[in-house]
């Protein structure tokens, strides 16, 4: 199988350096000194499971794109919509794209029955750019349950988790999302097809938009961020007005608040993709969660004022330069 993975950064990288090694024909997206570390060395990936590299294609050209049989959007979900049109124009019709974007995705609504069908989330698509680009019956939807970073160019540090659950917008079992399944189950990766995939979207969220924002504000480890009650009560705040949110959609968890909050504590000395980004000096991934929830809020009628203020308080920052100056120690 070919596959194309467009944003071969952190994920990106590691899912095409776990599939090339299996004998996937993989090309990697990206720019920069990582491309051309990539280019030169492959893909060097540090796991507790076992030190590999591996050498998949590299290229900083988004027209690789056009003879792949699957596509893995492996870019932030605010590099998305800039990126989409030409994207999608370089895509052969019908290939399946895998949205592994944080957070929740442009597609939420698609063809998703109910008061909120084909309702453009603005926060995430704003003016329908995205959902534009790509047909809805190329996209097939994917919730990433793995921690990695970039801790040099072409050096990529898997922490823990390799599950990529997939699944069709509209909900169907089908032969595409098993044969995906398949090729990355290859490569040694978890990738279970789901006929549920929007509650999955929000079990990880729940995590995702509460640890991920906090953590950046206090410049902190999830490990660190345990050993703070005040923390710890904001963000279980966050995570119980953002269940609101979804249990107002018709989601519902198979497990409680309190054990979400400790599975995140448990991963310990692990920064947030968000503050892995800010140290960085990166744009922050704010629109596609606490934004996103925010906005479907006001569509259900449903008050989160701990994620209003966190969001403005992060907004803020990146409009001030990040008055904070976190140091990258």
């Amino acid at each position: 199988m070919k596959i194309a993975v467009a944003g071969a950064g952190a994920i990106g990288a590691y899912v095409g350096a776990c599939l090339a090694r299996s004998g996937s024909e993989v090309t990697l997206i990206a720019r920069g000194a990582h491309l051309a570390a990539m280019r030169e060395h492959g893909v060097r990936v540090l796991s507790p499971e076992g030190d590999f590299t591996s050498r998949p294609e590299a290229t900083d050209d988004f027209a690789a794109v056009a003879g792949a049989d699957v596509v893995f959007l492996g870019l932030k979900a605010y590099s998305l919509p800039g990126i989409a049109p030409a994207l999608g124009a370089a895509l052969r019709p019908g290939t399946p794209v895998i949205a592994g974007q944080n957070g929740i995705p442009w597609w939420y609504f698609q063809g998703h029955p109910g008061p909120h069908q084909d309702v453009i989330i603005d926060s995430v698509d704003p003016g329908g750019v995205v959902t534009r680009a790509f047909e809805a019956a190329s996209v097939v939807g994917c919730v990433v349950y793995c921690a990695t970073e970039v801790v040099e160019p072409g050096v990529i540090r898997h922490v823990e988790g390799k599950r990529f659950s997939l699944g069709e917008p509209d909900e169907s079992m089908s032969e595409r999302c098993r044969a995906i399944s398949r090729e990355f189950q290859a490569g040694g990766l978890k990738a279970p097809v789901s006929s549920q995939l929007r509650s999955q979207i929000w079990l990880k969220l729940l995590g995702n938009v509460s640890f991920n924002p906090v953590t950046t504000l206090l410049g902190c480890t999830l490990g660190q961020l345990g050993q703070s009650p005040a923390a710890l009560r904001l963000v279980r705040s966050m995570m119980e007005e953002c269940a609101a949110v979804a249990t107002a959609l018709g989601v519902q968890f198979p497990i409680t608040l309190d054990r979400r909050l400790a599975a995140g504590i448990e991963v310990g000395d692990h920064r947030t993709s968000m503050l892995q980004d800010r140290i960085a000096g990166k744009p922050l991934e704010l629109d596609c969660l606490t934004g996103a929830v925010c906005e479907i809020a006001g569509m259900v009628g449903i008050d989160v004022p701990q994620m209003r203020a966190v969001h403005d308080l992060l907004t803020a920052a990146g409009d001030l330069g990040d008055p904070w100056r976190l140091a990258s120690g």
